[in-house]
């Protein structure tokens, strides 16, 4: 709900105008970051790593092939664990679980889906956070922000119309109340069987709020 009002402001002692100043801007993300992991499992550690290794670097190959820089692939992280079973109430080793993960950016946002089938292909078995982002964000947020203040320069002038004052009341407080600009979060349904993965980046939405106090 938006705040409108007149009082007295105990700070300056003068008769002020509060408004709150909104803005939305909806702007298509121009890049995509998802994680790309691979998960082995094996009786023995060295059998697990290796066939770990051999199923990334595949991926790693295939994402070069699709023109990805080297530079926007990186190590998210690697893990090996022991897995055990519980078979009448006692812990039995059953082997290793090796899990790598890799962070990729994408420049081309209609070849996510694309990105994503090729690592699945080539052995992949788990994409997760895929978010689509904006490189330049500030400047969209200062875009924001001019349009929440022409905002609320609109509301206090409807005030003072109100109020029936011959002038208008001028800006002695503004504070930024909040910013907006969410990464726009996917969570991708896939297996490895069925490609052709459908990706629909949508549109950002970059928010701004300021809290105008106005004298009059």
């Amino acid at each position: 709900m938006d705040h409108l009002n007149a009082y007295q402001h105990p700070s300056y002692k003068v008769r002020v105008i509060s408004v709150i100043g909104n803005s939305q801007i909806e702007v298509k993300p121009d890049y995509a970051q998802l994680q790309i992991e691979v998960v082995t499992q094996a009786a023995n550690i060295t059998e697990a790593q290796t066939e770990n290794a051999n199923k990334m670097n595949q991926v790693i190959e295939a994402l070069l092939a699709l023109n990805i820089d080297r530079t926007n692939i990186q190590t998210a992280y690697f893990n090996i664990f022991p897995r055990y079973d519980y078979i009448e109430g006692k812990q039995v080793f059953r082997g290793y679980e090796v899990s790598n993960a890799i962070k990729v950016e994408v420049d081309n946002i209609s070849e996510v889906g694309i990105v994503i089938d090729q690592a699945i292909k080539n052995g992949a078995n788990r994409i997760t956070g895929l978010e689509f982002k904006l490189r330049n964000e500030e400047a969209y947020y200062n875009s924001a922000l001019q349009l929440a203040l022409q905002n609320a320069h609109e509301k206090a002038l409807a005030i003072a119309s109100s109020l029936r004052l011959s002038y208008m009341p001028q800006p002695i407080e503004i504070v930024e109340e909040s910013r907006g600009g969410p990464i726009l979060l996917k969570h991708v349904a896939m297996t490895q069987q069925a490609f052709d993965t459908p990706i629909e980046p949508g549109t950002i939405t970059v928010e701004a709020t300021l809290k105008v106090i106005y004298q009059y």
